[in-house]
């Protein structure tokens, strides 16, 4: 059994929201010529990334999360909720606006999506162009039943928070906040391993099959959390229950201590290094560092973003 960084392949998804950015910024393999999303490191029924890169080369990574189990995750993955690989990390290309959405926490999904997880997430801005805006929450004051009835009647937007966004920008988007990535924003989003989403508003748009979009108002309604902070992060680093993540400006080597890591390159390129070898990486990589590598460090100039449970 060997025990070395994990360079994951992703899966794709073909959304009508998306264009080609992945494949040009990040020479991305994908099968579509309009490509949404690529879930870099996912262990989720919906898509499941393959490793890259040696002795597991070619096999999910939910085997080798089973095979590795507290070797790779630090602790058994019967510690985690569902005995599930515990987080999703995604890229999103919004060539146009992404629905207004929001998600549910655990005990709700648990409930009313036949035992899913909740998804609380987070955004770090790869690019945007000059005007991009997310929706970031619902504007101060508004209420449930004020919002219900703009909702129902097909004209909410009055009433949400628009945030301006540039590159390098990291968001906290726990469950229950409403919100949605506007057009022209690259994005890496690494949240909770679920799929659970309710859409509340979806600009009339209709789907490849011609129809409109299936809205979800009870359940959105059942979840938003109305007095939801919606202050922008300012720091490198955003932490909560779920995870840590931290944005890295690396010019040179960082030294990390033994424990899993999750490794994305947004920019750049560089070099794993741990006691038996290393493992080279470039702009649109993903890696998992198992915990039982022990110390390594991170060599190279290179935008990054390390995550940790």
């Amino acid at each position: 059994m060997s025990i070395y960084p994990l360079k994951l392949e992703p899966v794709f998804k073909d959304y009508l929201w998306g264009n080609g950015l992945l494949k040009e910024l990040y020479n991305k393999k994908t099968p579509y010529e309009v490509t949404a999303e690529s879930w870099e490191v996912s262990c989720h029924p919906n898509g499941m990334s393959t490793i890259a890169n040696g002795e597991y080369k070619g096999k999910t990574l939910a085997d080798v999360v089973n095979e590795l189990d507290a070797d790779l995750l630090g602790r058994p993955l019967a510690s985690f909720d569902k005995e599930r690989f515990p987080l999703l990390v995604k890229f999103i290309d919004a060539y146009d606006r992404l629905s207004i959405q929001v998600h549910p926490k655990d005990d709700y999904a648990k409930v009313n999506e036949n035992g899913e997880l909740g998804k609380t997430e987070m955004w770090y801005i790869i690019d945007a162009k000059p005007d991009a805006t997310l929706v970031f929450g619902v504007k101060p004051g508004t209420k449930k039943e004020n919002f219900a009835t703009a909702l129902r009647s097909g004209a909410p937007e009055d009433m949400l928070n628009f945030v301006p966004v540039k590159k390098g920008d990291m968001f906290f988007v726990p469950a229950g906040l409403l919100h949605a990535i506007g057009a022209g924003i690259l994005i890496a989003e690494i949240q909770q391993n679920s799929d659970t989403t309710y859409r509340v508003y979806d600009y009339n748009r209709r789907g490849a099959d011609g129809q409109l979009r299936p809205l979800h108002i009870d359940k959105a309604l059942d979840v938003i959390d109305f007095d939801a902070n919606c202050e922008v992060t300012k720091d490198d680093n955003i932490t909560c229950e779920y995870f840590n993540t931290t944005k890295h400006n690396l010019d040179g080597t960082k030294d990390f201590d033994k424990g899993f890591t999750m490794v994305i390159c947004t920019e750049g390129n560089g070099k794993i290094k741990y006691a038996d070898g290393e493992l080279d990486f470039i702009a649109g990589d993903s890696m998992v560092v198992p915990a039982a590598l022990g110390n390594f460090s991170i060599e190279g100039k290179a935008q990054l973003l390390t995550t940790t449970i």
